[in-house]
């Protein structure tokens, strides 16, 4: 083979190897930096989609930490809320007092925390330290509702927040810590307005 032909292939190598960059490396970096986080957190970016763009309902079925069950079809005709998140992830801890807030000051959109790590009992315990007044799916084992909701705009990040619709769509997320409460209540107040 020629030089030129060998610079190409590692050249091609390289960027394959580049290319496939996954959120397990990101993990490995925080085992090199001594952090440890042992999550993928998202940076907080938001996305509001609009109506004609949203994807077909989502549709789950699960057990809540109260041990009753829950379904999409609880919500029908409801904007509501739903949070993943597990109680020893920093942002998740961080946030629950705001998303607590937010669920009281909105008596009229439910709230529905998804777990994704922890068993029933500690569910309940994290909900009583921060005074958080709704219950969540214990999602652990089966990660039924997370994948339901993979389909449509994923929860691609530990914590991530989606306001669901009246059609049980998918219309905002924000992944990651929601820093600024405010924004998730223009967001819900947004798809609370539509259709009226």
């Amino acid at each position: 083979m020629n030089r030129r032909l060998i610079a190409v292939i590692v050249t091609c190598l390289a960027l394959v190897t580049v290319s496939c960059a996954t959120p397990s490396e990101s993990l490995a970096k925080q085992y090199e930096n001594g952090s440890e986080e042992g999550y993928i957190s998202g940076d907080g970016s938001t996305v509001e989609i609009p109506a004609a763009d949203r994807d077909e309902p989502v549709s789950y079925e699960a057990t809540l930490d109260t041990g009753e069950s829950v379904s999409s079809s609880d919500f029908t005709g409801s904007v509501y809320v739903v949070n993943f998140w597990y109680s020893s992830c920093p942002p998740c801890r961080l946030e629950a007092p705001d998303l607590a807030e937010l669920s009281v000051e909105y008596t009229e959109v439910p709230f529905l925390g998804v777990n994704v790590s922890d068993t029933a009992e500690t569910s309940r315990t994290f909900a009583t330290e921060f005074s958080v007044p709704y219950a969540s799916v214990v999602d652990a084992k089966t990660a039924g509702v997370q994948l339901a909701f993979a389909g449509s705009v994923p929860p691609n990040a530990v914590p991530t927040t989606l306001v669901v619709d009246r059609e049980g769509r998918v219309a905002a997320r924000i992944s990651g810590l929601v820093r600024d409460p405010s924004i998730l209540a223009a967001m819900i107040d947004s798809v609370i307005a539509e259709d009226q």
